[in-house]
This record gives structure tokens, C-alpha cells and sequence, in this order.
């Protein structure tokens, strides 16, 4: 894959929502990868935690959007605490799934999820869903 780096890719309207919205200083992190090395779900995702956050700071917003990454996103906060830097990549993840339940719509319609299935669902999925809907 080729990059063009330049002024306004790695300061477009993406990124800078990506930022407002997470909270995140993107360009904090250097990549050491302790996130990568921690992350539980890493094995199933399509790109590597740090990759969401190389991804974000060349300005490819758009690619991650597509992942699947963000969505397999469990919200432990591992990454969070192995980071030396400091950044809340669950934040970032977040933000992405909010921007994309924003121009694509919901991918989940919860009205239609029976008592019975939220017994069985993992208080992750909870614990996850706490910061969207209490900010």
C-alpha cells in the first residue's frame, strides 16, 4: 500500500473527529506496540490494534471504518494500561464505531433483543456500550 504523506491527509476532518470525538491525542503514540502484545481479541481482528493507530495517523480514517477491528474491540482496557504514553485506544475504537453508526446507521437494532439473549450476552458487551451512551 502506498501513502501520500502530506499536511492534509495527516490533519483531515477524520482524524480531527476522530480526536474530538475520542478525547485521544493521536499523535502520542510511537508505536511500541505493547497494545498489539496485550490485546485479548487481537487473533481475530483484521489489523492490529497499533496499526488502528498508524491507520489514524497517516490520516486513513476511511480504511478503518471498514475494519473489523473496531467492532471486535472488547473495551478491556489492556491496551490502556500497558500504554507508556498514555493513549485510550478503547476511546479511539469507540469513536470510529460512533462514526460509522453515524453515516451508515446502527448495525444492531437492541429494541429487537430478547431478555433471554441478554442473560447470555458477556457483561463486556455492557461495559463497552457504558461510555456511548453516557457522555
Amino acid at each position: 500500500m502506498r501513502v501520500k504523506l502530506s499536511s492534509e491527509s495527516l490533519h483531515n476532518e477524520l482524524v480531527r473527529r476522530v480526536e474530538e470525538y475520542s478525547g485521544q491525542d493521536l499523535m502520542a503514540c510511537y508505536q511500541c506496540g505493547k497494545c498489539a502484545a496485550g490485546c485479548p481479541v487481537a487473533f481475530a481482528m483484521d489489523m492490529l490494534p497499533s496499526q488502528v493507530i498508524r491507520f489514524a495517523q497517516l490520516g486513513l480514517v476511511d480504511r478503518l471504518l471498514d475494519s473489523k477491528t473496531i467492532w471486535l474491540c472488547a473495551a478491556c482496557q489492556t491496551c490502556f494500561t500497558r500504554c507508556p504514553k498514555g493513549v485510550d485506544l478503547s476511546r479511539i475504537m469507540e469513536a470510529l464505531r460512533e462514526m460509522v453508526m453515524y453515516e451508515k446507521g446502527s448495525h444492531m437494532n437492541y429494541d429487537a433483543i430478547s431478555p433471554e439473549e441478554l442473560i447470555e450476552w458477556p457483561q463486556q458487551a455492557f461495559i463497552g456500550s457504558f461510555r456511548k451512551y453516557t457522555i
